[in-house]
């Protein structure tokens, strides 16, 4: 099939970037996404041309690299799942895709489709952990009695990618969606009960901190998210945070 593409190109973070229009012919329909950005590519080489950067790396919907505005959706019109996870048959012949990278103060584009996530790497720095002497006295997982409601809501929320749709979809640009389910995985389970208080209040401190915007539990988030992340995780971390505040050392 054939397609016009509208990409975001913009050469580094202070470039002003725009749209550039591309024409591309037989697009099979069993191509993923990335796949079809990747033919897209080698034509702009063979032109001698310069290709339009992006981010990937699994490409089986676990990095959460491949992050970027299809159709004004984060990830594309298909729910629960990533970029490279989306397949051309979503689109029909003659269609005009839109692709554009993720719009936000806290993650500012480095070129064309790629931006700078790494403010999420540093609000897990500041308590996403729990810490645990592995020197020769690692304890079998099984030694710990965990009631299984508790062990398949912390491991919903740990299967959170980090890819940044949440932030890219939501009106404030907040990342509170993210950070629940980072104190989720944790707060769930008897492991991360010791440094609860100061996790929680540490990783939203530094969210704070990176500029993220506030929730006011719109929903988009959870909507765009490609791991289905509940907004429950939020509630729970509003929950985790009001306790560690009535705290007194």
């Amino acid at each position: 099939m054939k397609l016009t593409l509208k990409i975001w190109r913009q050469k580094e973070a202070k470039d002003k970037g725009k749209m550039v229009n591309y024409q591309l012919d037989d697009v099979s329909p069993d191509m993923s996404f990335l796949e079809m950005l990747d033919v897209l590519n080698q034509d702009l080489i063979d032109k001698d041309e310069e290709p339009i950067a992006f981010d990937h790396d699994c490409r089986e919907g676990i990095c959460g690299m491949c992050s970027m505005f299809i159709n004004g959706r984060a990830h594309g019109p298909d729910r629960e799942i990533t970029v490279c996870q989306l397949h051309m048959r979503s689109f029909k012949d003659g269609d005009t895709i839109y692709i554009e990278p993720w719009r936000a103060k806290a993650f500012p584009v480095i070129k064309d489709l790629i931006v700078d996530r790494t403010a999420f790497d540093r609000i897990q720095q500041a308590g996403g952990f729990i810490s645990v002497n592995t020197s020769g006295n690692t304890q079998d997982a099984n030694n710990i009695l965990i009631a299984k409601d508790s062990a398949d809501t912390a491991m919903d929320a740990a299967t959170c990618i980090g890819c940044g749709a949440c932030v890219a979809s939501c009106k404030n640009s907040s990342a509170m969606l993210f950070v629940g389910a980072k104190v989720s995985q944790f707060a769930l389970l008897p492991q991360g009960k010791v440094e609860a208080v100061d996790r929680v209040k540490n990783m939203v401190a530094q969210m704070d901190l990176e500029g993220f915007g506030n929730c006011t539990n719109t929903g988009a988030c959870e909507v765009e998210c490609p791991k289905g992340i509940s907004l429950e995780n939020i509630a729970r971390m509003n929950r985790e945070l009001v306790k560690a505040n009535l705290i007194k050392f």
